[in-house]
């Protein structure tokens, strides 16, 4: 056992991503045990030192327990239900005292969601980072018509952390994450429309001031669709997520106000926060060059190269859990591409989102999620700042869950390739 305010000098993640996972709570829980209990002997001589409250107000009739300015939290010093209580202007974190580790994820919007429910049982604090490149799918669709970020990625991880607490809640979840019929572009849009007009039976279970709420942001999508003269949207295999995204994120003309309403839509629990890594408007495309000088442009176009799809077909879901041809060659770096400003598409550093970086300052765990590993995760940590907060925390535990099937990608590339890949972009992780 591992005395108090001792770390492992290694931590060996190796594994299923639960298991590992599980092992990192146990770290983090050690970590956690010390700090509250530092903490809390920092407190308890803080509080004998201050002035007490009740020198402020009447001695006889004030009650500490009472006081608004007082948030009264359980310690294990005692062992008898005492209490102490802590000042609200204290610089020591609510997280930190109850002992909840914080994580930030490194990830895509398909392969981690399979953990990303389990994950929330050892800790409720965690911050997923998802890219806005993605443009397969419905997605595409949207970004060719009205312009934007692709959200695909970032609905996709908002719907799989919803909460499915009531009826209410399961209805607006079936919803958002539906898709309009496959069949014809026809069907397809007879079915947005009996949506969009409130006559669908995905309303049922959805109570009216939520109806109206979702139903005006979906409106406004389409005013948007109407809006392009010169172009024709296809409803094909369309995701009403998306749809309404788009008609948030245009409504509001920002992508965290989106993701903020889309998250609180969805009733996410509190603590769990998906941020996009780029907070932009315009339309961002992922370029990988490979090592024989290939370039190629569009996530879909790199991590699903033998994908065709055509827009006069509709878009059409990306089964991503087939195998794929691999690239003719390994990648040597990946980067982004825009349109903006020359009309002439070129290469762009866009800076990260703030936010991102500020988490990543205070976590206590970075997490890369399995996945592919040039579309997923490489393309955050390329952003300027990233890899230089990110190898600032030398004293927090990188885990890397590697995907157990080999991606196309990284050809038959061993797990310590996949960390190698991610040391080139200045992002180190603790890897045994």
């Amino acid at each position: 056992m591992l005395a108090e305010g001792a770390a492992p000098s290694r931590i060996n993640y190796r594994g299923k991503p639960r298991a590992a996972l599980r092992r990192l709570g146990e770290h983090l829980s050690h970590s956690s045990s010390c700090r509250t209990k530092r903490a809390s002997r920092q407190r308890v001589h803080l509080e004998e030192s201050a002035p007490t409250y009740a020198a402020e107000a009447s001695p006889a009739s004030h009650d500490r327990r009472m006081d608004p300015s007082v948030l009264s939290l359980p310690l294990e010093s005692d062992g008898f239900g005492d209490t102490r209580r802590l000042p609200r202007c204290s610089t020591v974190s609510l997280q930190t005292e109850l002992g909840v580790p914080n994580l930030v994820v490194f990830s895509g919007g398909t392969a981690f969601n399979s953990v990303a429910g389990p994950l929330r049982k050892l800790t409720p604090c965690v911050s997923h980072v998802l890219p806005v490149s993605d443009d397969g799918g419905s997605t595409a669709e949207i970004v060719r018509v009205i312009g934007g970020p692709a959200v695909g990625d970032i609905r996709s991880r908002c719907l799989r952390l919803a909460d499915e607490g009531d009826e209410e809640a399961q209805a607006v979840k079936q919803l958002l994450a539906h898709r309009l019929a496959d069949s014809s572009s026809q069907d397809a849009k007879m079915e947005w429309y009996n949506l969009v007009e409130g006559r669908h039976d995905l309303w049922q279970g959805v109570s009216e001031p939520y109806k109206h709420m979702i139903r005006a942001f979906l409106v406004h999508f389409q005013l948007q669709i109407l809006s392009q003269a010169n172009q024709e949207f296809n409803f094909h295999n369309g995701s009403i997520g998306n749809f309404f995204f788009a008609g948030a994120r245009t409504f509001f003309r920002s992508l965290e106000s989106a993701v903020f309403l889309f998250s609180r839509v969805a009733r996410i629990p509190e603590g769990s926060t998906v941020m996009p890594a780029i907070c932009t408007e315009e339309v961002i495309t992922l370029g990988a060059e490979l090592e024989d000088g290939t370039v190629i442009r569009g996530q879909n176009n790199i991590s699903h190269p033998d994908e065709q799809q055509s827009h006069s077909g509709g878009p059409s879901a990306v089964d991503k859990s087939s195998s794929y041809v691999p690239l003719p060659s390994p990648i040597r770096r990946v980067f982004y591409l825009s349109r903006e400003g020359t009309g002439q598409e070129h290469e762009v550093s866009p800076p990260p989102n703030p936010h991102v970086v500020a988490d990543i300052r205070k976590v206590d765990a970075i997490i890369y999620g399995m996945g592919s590993l040039y579309t997923s995760i490489c393309p955050t940590l390329i952003l300027d700042g990233v890899g230089e907060a990110i190898a600032a925390r030398r004293e927090i535990p990188k885990v890397c869950l590697c995907s157990i099937k080999l991606c196309c990608l990284t050809f038959s590339a061993a797990s310590k390739m996949f960390v190698v890949s991610v040391l080139i972009t200045r992002a180190p992780l603790e890897f045994q």
